[in-house]
């Protein structure tokens, strides 16, 4: 296994490890409306409260590690697709306003507006994660220098929408996951527990919808699949706990169900990883555009300098 490979395992696992851990954060913002008095609405932000802000810092490793390790990449992503992922960047910044503001007055008026505000960011920093995911999987267009050379417009593809309510349906699952097992037992537990099942609801039809999806569309992305029958395991892992996360609510034992949602989105994850690989970012136009882990990937002598500051550190 050479340093290349490494790497790309190792961004593998960071947005793993953002998925789920800001995950619920952003799932909670999505279903902050359901609360219906101030004081319910208090709780939801009392059970994201002491973590929110650390879970983000996944992320941030996630882009350093990016373009510390494949430059090239990190040029083509956040030059080329500038103004999504301003607005994206927009959305968390507004979202961690949204929640230090809201309790700096008790004008009822006040606090709707932020609400509003944790609601409205959450459900568009999810959707643009996951449209991010659908561009991924389809490729955008790059010319020879691996510039991008598309529009906005073309970003917002019917696949690239439905991967985008996807994880907007799959955050607020989780979520709901992670509500229902830290708040305190009342009629707000029972509310979360009846978007338990709701969430997971739309969530499957969103999953199996876009499964089908990509395998008639997107040939290429079962490829590596077929080349590596291990990843057989991931999908089933995959399967396996989608559906150990209702039998678990029903069972009330909502740390089980939290854990199935967090394996979920991880298997995800490193399913998408497979279907990129060896891709950082595929070419849509021309696959000999693609930037690849190798035609992106900083010098090695960097890559081993940055591998042990990273193992070490």
């Amino acid at each position: 296994m050479d340093l290349n490979v490494m790497w790309f395992i190792l961004l593998g696992l960071l947005l793993a490890g953002y998925a789920v851990l800001d995950g619920f954060d952003l799932g909670a913002g999505i279903l902050h409306l359901i609360a219906r008095t101030d004081r319910d609405r208090r709780l939801f932000m009392n059970a994201i409260g002491p973590i929110w802000d650390g879970n983000e810092v996944w992320l941030i490793t996630f882009g350093g590690a990016l373009f510390a390790a494949f430059p090239m990449a990190y040029a083509t992503i956040f030059s080329g697709l500038y103004v999504p992922f301003m607005a994206l960047l927009f959305a968390l910044i507004f979202r961690a306003v949204s929640i230090e503001f809201r309790s700096k007055m008790a004008s009822p008026f006040w606090r709707g507006a932020w609400d509003m505000g944790f609601f409205g960011s959450s459900l568009l920093a999810s959707f643009l994660f996951g449209v991010a995911v659908g561009n991924g999987m389809i490729g955008i267009p790059l010319n020879e220098r691996g510039a991008f050379t598309g529009t906005l417009v073309g970003l917002l593809s019917p696949y690239a929408l439905m991967a985008g309510l996807t994880v907007v349906a799959m955050f607020a699952m989780h979520g709901a996951m992670y509500l229902f097992l830290k708040l305190p037992k009342g009629d707000m537990q029972d509310r979360v527990g009846n978007w338990v099942w709701h969430t997971w609801g739309l969530f499957l039809v969103l999953y199996v919808l876009g499964s089908m999806y990509t395998l008639v569309a997107i040939p290429r992305a079962t490829a590596n699949f077929e080349r590596h029958p291990w990843a057989a395991a991931i999908v089933i892992l995959n399967v396996l706990a989608v559906a150990n996360i209702p039998r678990s609510v029903f069972r009330n034992k909502p740390f089980q169900a939290f854990v199935s949602s967090g394996v979920t989105i991880m298997a995800l994850v490193f399913l998408f990883g497979l279907a990129l690989w060896p891709n950082l970012v595929t070419a849509s136009n021309d696959p000999a555009h693609s930037l690849t882990i190798y035609n992106a990937a900083s010098s090695p002598k960097t890559l081993w300098i940055m591998f042990i500051i990273a193992a070490t550190g």
